[in-house]
């Protein structure tokens, strides 16, 4: 009991990391560098920010998706005394979401090489080079949508096993499903409707929600020992 509830905490924690560097990669420092609609501008950006730049998205994309590695066996760890088959499900479509984002952070890299004046890329005129750069960056956000898309899976089954789990409280599970609505309707329609731009305050609001109250449940209450305890039996 005492080595399930080190995981639960250990999840918590990686959910708190995983958090932070998403927001330092997927928003906070893409708001200084790029300046949508303006290649010239985001590519200036980069080239004087080239440390915040690295660091900052590939850094810590990169601190993102080593913890979603760890966190997706943890969690199938967590919960596959309610269902090994959908436990392995769910850790599996967070994996193949992780595979997707870490193949999609060559985006990244192609940019700054473009940006960077490199020699061999001296046959691109200055504003060749900068819609390059501003095109793989665009398509670096398809690619993190994509990457969603398959976390979709995870976060349904998730809910489920929670909801079924007898040791995590139901409102969880039931907090899960919505955001994988959220996930999916936003995914879909980011990937699908070329008019659908920008994540509704709702959507965004449902899945925010899930993601928070989840992991601060790891980490005040980890798990009920008697409901894994009962669990834990049945499964064996």
């Amino acid at each position: 009991m005492k080595s399930i509830q080190r995981n639960a905490r250990f999840a918590g924690v990686l959910y708190l990391v995983i958090t932070v560097a998403a927001i330092l990669a997927h928003i906070y420092v893409p708001s200084l560098i790029i300046v949508p609609g303006d290649a010239a501008a985001t590519a200036n950006n980069i080239n004087e920010s080239a440390t915040l730049f690295r660091l900052g998205t590939v850094g810590g994309e990169l601190v993102v998706l080593l913890s979603e590695v760890v966190l997706a066996v943890v969690l199938y760890v967590l919960l596959k005394p309610v269902d090994k088959t959908l436990s392995l499900i769910a850790a599996v479509s967070r994996l193949v979401m992780t595979t997707v984002h870490g193949i999609n952070m060559i985006n990244y890299f192609f940019a700054i090489l473009l940006v960077s004046g490199t020699g061999y890329l001296s046959v691109f005129s200055a504003e060749q080079a900068q819609s390059l750069a501003m095109l793989f960056l665009d398509a670096h956000g398809y690619g993190f949508t994509i990457g969603i898309a398959f976390l979709t899976i995870h976060v349904f089954v998730l809910g489920y096993l929670i909801f079924k789990s007898g040791y995590f409280p139901k409102i969880l599970g039931v907090l899960f499903i919505a955001a994988g609505v959220g996930y999916l309707v936003d995914s879909f329609a980011l990937l699908l409707l070329p008019s659908y731009e920008t994540t509704p305050g709702i959507i965004a609001a449902t899945i925010a929600i899930a993601e928070i109250a989840f992991p601060v449940w790891l980490l005040i209450k980890g798990v009920n020992k008697e409901g894994w305890e009962k669990r834990s039996l049945e499964s064996a």
